[in-house]
């Protein structure tokens, strides 16, 4: 058989096949591959990572921004603030009042006298004592600690022992304020003013501490999920 003469070509089917570009017996670059599985790498999901390395760095940072805005304490409003304080603050006066003309018989009650309305029938009824303790003088212990919570200062602290507290006051204080007018009605028989208006203004201060609790004011909020 006669030998291929240097540079004749191959002839079609001869079973010598040219090797592709770019390739060692059939086998991938080690460039290429090196490339190919950069891109995967690049173009995998969730991988937090940008294929230039730039804008998925910053991805950390913001989530931890919008998770320290989420856990901030809601403030409650102004007006609620200050409308607590002023009607803890009537109420603390009006108990004092009462507590004085309690203990002082020539201090006399500013308040008609009728067969329905008669403050002094009121304070004066074996009703006036809970526990040997008049009804006055626990009214005063009441607001004064009303009167220190719902201070703007105070409505700011989050401390959640102290939103406890003054949640409990006023629940507290509205269920007294029913027996005392259940009391009035069918026990003594006589309405007073003066104590009509601290019971307006216990529910006034029930209403809007209830709310402030529903609505979540001071306290801090769950964190967001991602």
């Amino acid at each position: 058989m006669a030998a291929r003469k240097p540079g004749t070509a191959a002839r079609p089917g001869s079973g010598t096949q040219s090797r592709d570009k770019g390739t060692r017996g059939g086998r991938p670059e080690a460039g290429a591959a090196t490339g190919q599985r950069q891109g995967n790498r690049a173009a995998r999901p969730g991988s937090g990572r940008a294929a230039n390395g730039g804008p998925g760095r910053t991805a950390a940072p913001a989530r931890a921004a919008a998770v320290a805005v989420a856990v901030a304490p809601a403030a409650p409003p102004s007006w609620l603030q200050w409308s607590t304080w002023g009607l803890s603050l009537a109420g603390l006066g009006m108990s004092l009042y009462l507590t004085i003309a309690h203990f002082n018989t020539t201090v006399s009650l500013v308040c008609p006298a009728t067969s329905t309305i008669n403050c002094e029938k009121v304070t004066t009824s074996p009703q006036s004592y809970v526990f040997g303790i008049p009804v006055a003088v626990l009214g005063l212990a009441f607001y004064v600690f009303l009167a220190v919570v719902n201070s703007p200062w105070l409505w700011r602290v989050t401390w959640p022992p102290l939103r406890w507290a003054r949640l409990g006051s006023v629940v507290v204080g509205i269920l007294f304020v029913l027996y005392l007018i259940y009391a009035e009605l069918f026990k003594i028989g006589a309405i007073c003013l003066l104590c009509t208006s601290v019971h307006v203004i216990t529910f006034a201060l029930f209403a809007l501490i209830v709310f402030s609790a529903a609505a979540g004011y001071g306290t801090a909020k769950a964190p967001a999920r991602g």
